[in-house]
Formats: C-alpha cells, sequence, structure tokens
C-alpha cells in the first residue's frame, strides 16, 4: 500500500471536481442524485470532469435507489451505460449488488465487470447491508479489476462499524481480504488516527467535503483540512508517535 493516504472526494460536477483537486484529493468519486445515495452520472459530465481535473475518477454504476440489479432489461441498460462511458474514457468504476436474501448477485455483477474488460472498480456500500460480509468477500475473491471495499463497518456508519473495520484490516492478505479498505459513510476526522493504526489507508468522504450541506458544492478548505489531518497523522503512525 502507498505511504500516503488516499483520499477520494464524491463529486456531483465539475465545480465540486475542481475545489476537491486543488483541496487534495487524490481520487473522486463521480454520481448524481444523493437523495439516491448516488446514481450513475450523465456522460457529459463525466467527459466535463474529465477534461477538467487530472485526479482519477471512479464512476458509479447504479442505476436507481437501492443495492437490486433489477431485471434482466434494467441490467442491460446498465451495461450499455458502462459501455457508454468507456467509450468517452472512464477506466475506473463503483458498483455493487445484492439479491433479495442479502447476498451478493454474483451473476449480476459478474455481467458488468465483463463489460468493463479489466477496469479498476470498488464494490461500494451494499457490503454494509450484506448479510454475510465474509461470504460475500470470498465470493467476489478473484473478480478481475476489483480493488477496493468501501465501507463503513455496519450500514449505520462508521461509529458501529469501527471494530468490524478493525477486524478486517488485521485480516488483510487472506483470500477475500486482498483489496484496500476504504472507509467512507459517517466518517469524521475523529475516526482517522484509529483507522490509520489499523492499517487503513483509504478515506472517502461527501458531505465532510461540504460546508453547507448537500445543496452546497465541495468547499477547497474543508477538503484541505482531511488532506491535512491524514498526511499529519499518517506521519505520525509511520514514526510510532501517539495520535
Amino acid at each position: 500500500m502507498s505511504k500516503r493516504a488516499v483520499l477520494e472526494v464524491i463529486a456531483l460536477d465539475t465545480e465540486d471536481a475542481v475545489a476537491a483537486q486543488a483541496g487534495g484529493a487524490d481520487r473522486l468519486e463521480l454520481v448524481t442524485d444523493m437523495a439516491a445515495d448516488g446514481l450513475t452520472p450523465s456522460v457529459a459530465t463525466f467527459a466535463g470532469i474529465r477534461a477538467a481535473v487530472d485526479v482519477d475518477l471512479r464512476v458509479m454504476l447504479r442505476l436507481a435507489d437501492g443495492f437490486a440489479a433489477g431485471s434482466a432489461d434494467q441490467t442491460a441498460r446498465l451495461l450499455d451505460v458502462a459501455g457508454e462511458l468507456r467509450a468517452a474514457g472512464a477506466d475506473e468504476f463503483v458498483l455493487g449488488f445484492l439479491d433479495e436474501d442479502g447476498a451478493v448477485d454474483l451473476a449480476a455483477v459478474e455481467r458488468v465487470v465483463d463489460a468493463l474488460d479489466g477496469c479498476r472498480w470498488t464494490f461500494h456500500r451494499a457490503i454494509d447491508r450484506a448479510a454475510d460480509r465474509d461470504a460475500l468477500r470470498k465470493q467476489l475473491d478473484g473478480q478481475p479489476g476489483l480493488d477496493a471495499y468501501l465501507t463503513a463497518g455496519s450500514a449505520a456508519g462508521v461509529d458501529d462499524g469501527l471494530p468490524t473495520l478493525c477486524a478486517e484490516a488485521a485480516r488483510y492478505g487472506e483470500p477475500g481480504y486482498e483489496q484496500r479498505i476504504m472507509v467512507g459513510g459517517g466518517l469524521r476526522l475523529e475516526h482517522v488516527p484509529r483507522l490509520l493504526s489499523a492499517g487503513i489507508d483509504a478515506f472517502h468522504i461527501g458531505g465532510a467535503a461540504r460546508p453547507g450541506g448537500w445543496d452546497g458544492p465541495v468547499g477547497v478548505e474543508a477538503v484541505s483540512q482531511w488532506r491535512n489531518v491524514l498526511d499529519g497523522a499518517g506521519a505520525a503512525a509511520a514514526a510510532g508517535v501517539e495520535v
């Protein structure tokens, strides 16, 4: 893993993206409609953001609220959208599907992953709604391109999920646990030292990057504060200094 902690910021538009990069974000997650917890942005939005910033972009592949893949027609539409985004230059994605029993919908995941043709991708917070997190990880083990799980450790958020996050970090390298843990979902600065001490080095923020809430844009100073805390806490942890 890299020595510098990864900071990923949710961006809804070009203004958000430019501010996040200026504040020190390493990567952006591109979504629309946060009222539905983040859906796939338009190709035009992706293209505008790609032209405006040079950090990595992970594009959400999710057409409706919830974590079900939907009907065969809905999955086919998602594959079409993924193809349009790929043609526009997108090469990193975020996705995840559960069945009605809370297990990973492996067939749907595999259909989409096949269409991504080796692109890197994150399995998103559907893992926090899974009936069995460990089983989900092991079922997804070996999926091409899967390099991260976005998780709070609990559907309720990081406050409740800290023990799970730390326990999963301790299993890094085991089958199903080779992927980076990217913590997001109710994440606050006060969580950072414990997470870094557990070996977690990737952090995802949305509302925390927006001083005016979701009705306002990403703030450069808000992102910079996270960047500075991550860099400072990371340096202290590397030096063996308690933070």
